[in-house]
């Protein structure tokens, strides 16, 4: 009688076990996804009692906001905070009664170690798709000297105070303005329904380079527009994970497309799909290499894109490749007959391999039919390596969207 009265009591506590998982699951139905992003590249100024405020457009809406800080690039451990996030208004203000506090484990500061990042807590805000988004960040006063993370070359203002804690300020001054990026990494949303995001992965021509500055011009920045545009694709979201001057094979302005790759495409949350854009400035390199290293060849950039869609497709997801743009005439050392050569062999080897889950070709999107080496001068943003930003135009416009109605 004793054993059966065990039996019933210990089945009744894994029901009650099994019921409250059920029940926090329920309870915490929240899909999150990136919904924004910048890629950490390289050490940048020290920001010593100010605040930074940076603007950022959703590229999808949700119900709930986290943000990620980064000290990769950091010397040292950093303690940023308060960190507020609100609406945008114009250039540096927001729209009052908008503003949000971000906290980390319940607290208004944080200290990431060096080479760490860290998530905020979530803050119930409602984002639309496309709508821009104010984050404001303080660095207080620290006696160590602290380099800060950035991303350069960010083609957006990015506003610091000459001193104080001003992220709660609907009317921000404007002491100082920067190109750069500093700590934010990325924005996510959260929502009830089932939401991805699209990894745009790659190098200056991702990051948008050529395209004017606060427009929002980059062709990832099109292809979300696109997206929005079509009710059967709003539910996708574009995350930008381009660095300028970027490799897949070595080092260079940041990190290796291989080293970086889990970081910076596979970890985003709700990530189902990359479009990879990338291998030029490796060719590039290859001109004015001095070491033998740096002089790569067609087959070892085939090799490096095998890796990373063998790692994409270990974690489901899938990989698109897209063809290199052309960069005739931008100049000897950096374009070169062999680096021609080596380029239309790379292009040949993602258009029919079958290597690639999919194929964007924004080479024939871009190039001029009367000389299929260069750029179309349309397109051109006068270097003849980096479009414009109607050249970003013809690419985003060269997505099949069709490429994004798999669902997982």
């Amino acid at each position: 009688m004793r054993q059966r009265l065990l039996k019933w009591v210990f089945a009744g506590s894994v029901c009650t076990v099994v019921a409250s998982a059920m029940a926090a699951s329920g309870a915490d139905h929240r899909a999150w996804v990136n919904t924004w992003a910048a890629t950490p590249d390289i050490a940048g100024p020290v920001l010593n009692a100010q605040t930074v405020r940076q603007i950022v457009r959703a590229s999808i809406g949700g119900s709930e906001v986290r943000v990620r800080l980064s000290n990769l690039f950091g010397n040292v451990p950093i303690t940023l905070g308060p960190v507020h996030v609100a609406l945008s208004d114009h250039e540096s203000d927001t729209v009052s009664g908008s503003d949000h506090v971000l906290l980390f484990n319940g607290k208004p500061t944080v200290t990431i170690a060096k080479g760490e990042s860290v998530l905020s807590d979530p803050v119930k805000m409602d984002v639309k798709a496309l709508q821009q988004l104010a984050v404001s960040i303080y660095v207080p006063a620290d006696a160590q000297y602290h380099a800060s993370t950035i991303h350069n070359a960010a083609l957006a203002t990015s506003y610091i105070t000459e001193s104080g804690d001003a992220t709660a300020a609907i009317q921000f001054p404007r002491d100082e303005v920067s190109g750069n990026r500093f700590f934010l990494t990325d924005v996510e949303v959260a929502s009830p329904s089932s939401k991805h995001t699209i990894v745009t992965f790659g190098d200056s021509i991702t990051d948008g380079v050529g395209s004017k500055d606060n427009a929002n011009e980059r062709w990832p920045d099109y292809l979300a527009v696109r997206l929005q545009a079509d009710a059967k694709f709003s539910s996708i979201g574009v995350a930008n994970s381009g660095i300028g001057g970027n490799r897949i094979l070595h080092d260079n302005y940041g990190p290796s497309a291989l080293a970086r790759f889990d970081r910076d495409a596979l970890d985003k949350p709700g990530v189902r799909w990359i479009v990879l854009l990338e291998s030029i400035n490796d060719i590039g390199g290859s001109g004015y290499a001095w070491e033998a290293k740096d002089k790569i060849t067609a087959q070892q950039l085939i090799d490096g894109m095998k890796t990373l869609i063998a790692r994409a497709h270990a974690k489901h997801v899938k990989m698109y490749g897209a063809t290199l743009t052309p960069y005739g005439g931008n100049g000897w050392p950096y374009h070169s007959v062999a680096g021609e050569k080596t380029r239309q062999e790379v292009n040949a080897w993602i258009r029919s391999s079958g290597a690639f889950d999919g194929v964007v070709d924004f080479d024939k999107a871009v190039r001029d039919p009367a000389a299929p080496e260069k750029m179309l001068a349309a397109y051109d943003s006068g270097d003849h390596l980096h479009p414009s930003s109607a050249g970003y135009q013809a690419m985003a416009n060269a997505v099949d969207l069709k490429l994004f109605s798999d669902k997982p």
